[in-house]
């Protein structure tokens, strides 16, 4: 059958839109609804339609995605506006105030001082997202441009690109601040040419004294001429530390004493840690003043920060209006506190491992991802808990039990199940032969058994012996039913292996280790516990298993002892 050229433009484009939108191969089925709902007159040769756009669409299959996009663009974008528009909200995300659908530019911008923790994680998630949501751009850029104060960690740009990738988070571009301060330097000399910046020699003290009075300083007169000196001695370490500061001229009088005359550049002799810039520069700008010109140089339309740091945006603004930019669209958000962990900045964690305090940033205390990752916290997990969040000003508090609770959903059908007994106890068994027990791996009953050889003595806990009773009839879990002939020393006697007999009788069931099994050390937030475990756990390194009537643990480490990370119960 003879098709008009419309007709095929019209099969072109919708196999384009399938093939955008799930990037892969157009479905033809997918395709030929379109083509019918649009074209009306081919209804009836639908039949002899079929191998003709099976060959439209066999030509789309050669190119790449980003030809097929590109196209799509040039022939019908209005396809997709509308693929954009019709995405669902992610659920706890708002739509973006003025997004446009491949307009989207976002950025994560940490202070490389240390790893992520559970609250910088949440910029990365719900940044990434927005930008997936809106088929953007995402920018990490490290803001490091203070080598005293919070000084960066060489390790830290590694790590964050890293638990970004573990997150499924792929930047589009990654800035580094301390390879960019030319630019910034740029911007200030035309600031300061402006007659908006000006170098100030008053202490803080006395600066702060007249801020606070709203009166100006006495060198906010200063000529741009002047100024420009002055600034070029900065610059060349005439200088030395807190004796020059450039400020941006704003409101003196301005009702929040943080916006009057902030300073935007200071003295600091100290080295950087990247061996790239190390002593190249001693002027520094501050955080306001390089995000300013970081924001608006990389393009970014929408930012999302934390409410507290309103200020910085009040101040930025001022930046803007002189070089004549338009503002990114801003989302705030309130804080968040986990329970389960203190108050925490990561330069107070840092300090604590550096005394000793934990053992590293993977410490299983510590709200890391890389401490989260050692423990077997799943990343869709972390990425759920983030976004169900939402973005709002609300200060919220959250337990961490509902992250656990999430990635208790997507260990509990992989976790194979083991014994581990902690603080052991030997209870000697008479009356039985040697036997080997064959418990499932799975509850399911689907992933095999384990094979556990007794021989008259197992371990017990001791809290579980604590409550033992001369006379008392317990069952060893998935192995037979015993009588506690004597507490001190532990004794039993086999009475039978029959599970109708606990029914009967009520008996407890408690879990148990083979005496001859392999020492396992379980690493938690609560503390150390050592004990011994199956044998089978050593076949498990990196994943995760679930210890019976413990919990949930990830195998860190196998060799003659097993090292275990707690993740949850």
């Amino acid at each position: 059958m003879t098709l008009t050229d419309e007709d095929k433009q019209i099969i072109e484009k919708y196999a384009l839109q399938n093939a955008v939108k799930y990037g892969k191969a157009p479905q033809l089925a997918a395709v030929m609804g379109k083509v019918m709902g649009e074209c009306t007159h081919l209804r009836a040769s639908a039949k002899k339609i079929s191998p003709v756009i099976q060959e439209i669409l066999d030509r789309v299959i050669e190119e790449t995605p980003e030809q097929w996009k590109a196209r799509l663009e040039a022939l019908a974008p209005e396809l997709i506006e509308d693929m954009c528009a019709k995405k669902e909200p992610v659920k706890g995300l708002k739509p973006l105030d003025g997004a446009e659908c491949g307009k989207v530019v976002m950025r994560f911008a940490p202070n490389p001082n240390g790893p992520p923790t559970l609250g910088s994680t949440r910029g990365i998630v719900v940044n990434s997202e927005y930008v997936k949501m809106y088929e953007g751009k995402l920018i990490i850029r490290f803001d490091d441009t203070d080598p005293q104060t919070k000084r960066p960690m060489l390790e830290a740009y590694d790590w964050y690109l890293d638990d970004c990738k573990w997150l499924g988070v792929v930047p589009d571009q990654v800035v580094i601040a301390s390879d960019r301060i030319p630019l910034y330097y740029k911007y200030a000399r035309q600031l300061i040419e402006q007659n908006n910046a000006y170098v100030c020699f008053c202490t803080s003290e006395d600066f702060k004294h007249l801020k606070d009075a709203k009166e100006p300083c006495p060198h906010r007169n200063t000529s741009p001429e002047a100024n420009l000196i002055q600034w070029d001695k900065m610059l060349s370490g005439e200088y030395e530390a807190k004796d020059a500061v450039l400020r941006l001229k704003t409101d003196i009088r301005h009702k929040d004493p943080a916006i009057r005359d902030y300073g935007i550049f200071r003295i600091i002799k100290e080295s950087h840690p990247r061996p790239e810039v190390n002593d190249r520069y001693i002027v520094w700008p501050l955080l306001d003043f390089e995000g300013a010109i970081e924001d608006h140089e990389l393009g970014t339309t929408h930012i999302i920060r934390g409410k507290d740091l309103m200020d910085s945006e009040k101040r930025q603004m001022y930046i803007y209006k002189y070089l004549g930019w338009e503002y990114p669209k801003t989302l705030h958000w309130g804080r968040v506190k986990m329970h389960g962990f203190g108050k925490f900045s990561t330069s107070t964690l840092r300090r604590a491992i550096e005394e000793g305090e934990y053992s590293g940033w993977d410490d299983p205390r510590l709200p890391t991802l890389r401490a989260m990752r050692r423990r077997g916290i799943q990343p869709q997990a972390i990425r759920k808990f983030m976004i169900e969040m939402g973005v709002g000003e609300t200060d919220m508090s959250i337990s961490m039990d509902t992250l656990y609770a999430e990635n208790r959903k997507m260990v509990d059908p992989i976790a194979n199940r083991y014994f581990f007994v902690w603080d052991p106890v030997e209870l000697a068994i008479a009356d039985v032969e040697a036997c080997t027990a064959r418990p499932p791996k799975h509850p399911t009953g689907d992933k095999g058994h384990r094979s556990i050889d007794v021989a008259g003595r197992v371990l017990i806990c001791m809290d579980d012996m604590k409550q033992l009773k001369t006379g008392s009839h317990i069952r060893l879990k998935d192995l037979y039913n015993v009588e506690i002939t004597s507490v001190a020393p532990l004794r039993a006697k086999y009475i039978g292996d029959e599970v109708t007999d606990l029914k009967k009788e009520r008996m407890k069931i408690i879990h148990w280790a083979p005496v001859d099994g392999i020492p396992v050390k379980v690493l938690s937030p609560d503390g150390e516990f050592k004990g011994m475990g199956e044998k089978m756990i050593a076949t498990e390194l990196d994943k995760i298993v679930q210890f019976e009537r413990f919990g949930f643990c990830r195998i860190d480490s196998v060799s003659s002892e097993i090292v275990a990370y707690f993740t949850h119960r």
